[in-house]
């Protein structure tokens, strides 16, 4: 049964992430018969308007004007304005604004609508080949290279598969940060302009991709979905890259150098830093060798 759209409510409405089909009967119902549309652009979803032939007021909502219009939107709802809140794709609140309007009309005790749709984390994860019975969602990797691999160490032994956002001019470290945290071995799938004319998915191994986003520029909008670990991979995890090198080089009777070389190529670390690696294990082991020494202090 459709929903009557009330006075003074809030509609969450999903809009498409692409294709602009690709957005359900109710939520252009809604969209038409709302009193105001906030959105994230307005110029954007306008674009949406114009093309189902809906002329309704739109208020700009984003990051950067959140606290303010947060407040002005509870107060028309409660005044008795019934208003959609959209984002410029996707479900509002997904890695987008609207957390913020959305927490304070519960807290008002206004009634909050949500109205399913388009979701770009749900068509990657469908669409990647890789296990759907469980996974986790955890919105944008950060910018910066160190705090990145700090988050991707967390997934070592991950036992599903993780769902970021990524920005396109930053896959490519971001591939060679996951090359460097998780090993090349790795399975991944880039899921690219979802719904658009020139929707693609990429599936192979981290190393794989890597050189692939090395070799061309990957556009539009990315979702990453990252593949459980293997039982061998999280054998592999638990073993230190200086430990690593110390195998090769036994087991191929070999100096250092060559080792390093060779787990290079095995793991898509640079040489340079499985060398700090090694440097810093041995430091640690010079320690703890002293302090074992009798009379030592």
């Amino acid at each position: 049964m459709a929903d009557p759209v009330a006075r003074g409510l809030l509609y969450v409405v999903a809009t498409p992430i692409g294709n602009l089909e690709d957005i359900t009967h109710r939520a252009v119902r809604i969209l038409r018969e709302a009193t105001l549309i906030a959105c994230e652009d307005t110029r954007q979803t306008r674009k949406l308007l114009d093309h189902y032939n809906i002329s309704k007021p739109v208020l700009s909502y984003h990051e950067h004007n959140e606290a303010e219009r947060a407040a002005e939107i509870v107060s028309r709802l409660e005044g008795g304005e019934t208003i959609a809140l959209v984002s410029d794709a996707g479900m509002p609140g997904i890695s987008d604004p609207g957390y913020r309007v959305i927490k304070l009309a519960i807290d008002r005790g206004l009634t909050v609508v949500p109205v399913p749709g388009a979701s770009a984390m749900m068509a990657a994860l469908v669409g990647s080949g890789l296990p759907t019975d469980a996974f986790e969602f955890r919105g944008f990797l950060p910018a910066r290279s160190g705090q990145r691999r700090t988050a991707l160490e967390a997934l070592r032994a991950a036992k599903h598969p993780v769902v970021y956002y990524e920005a396109p001019h930053r896959i490519s470290e971001t591939l060679e940060d996951i090359v460097a945290t998780l090993g090349a071995a790795r399975l991944l799938v880039i899921a690219r302009e979802l719904t658009k004319i020139h929707e693609e998915f990429l599936r192979g191994t981290a190393g794989d991709l890597s050189d692939v986003a090395a070799t061309r520029t990957l556009k539009g909008e990315i979702t990453l979905v990252i593949a459980p670990t293997t039982e061998t991979a999280t054998a592999a995890s638990n073993t230190t890259l200086a430990d690593r090198v110390q195998e090769i080089a036994a087991a191929q009777k070999i100096d250092e150098k060559d080792a390093l070389k060779i787990l290079a190529r095995e793991t898509g670390v640079s040489k340079s830093e499985i060398y700090r690696e090694v440097q810093r294990s041995k430091a640690v082991q010079r320690r703890k060798k002293k302090k074992q020494t009798p009379g030592s202090s």
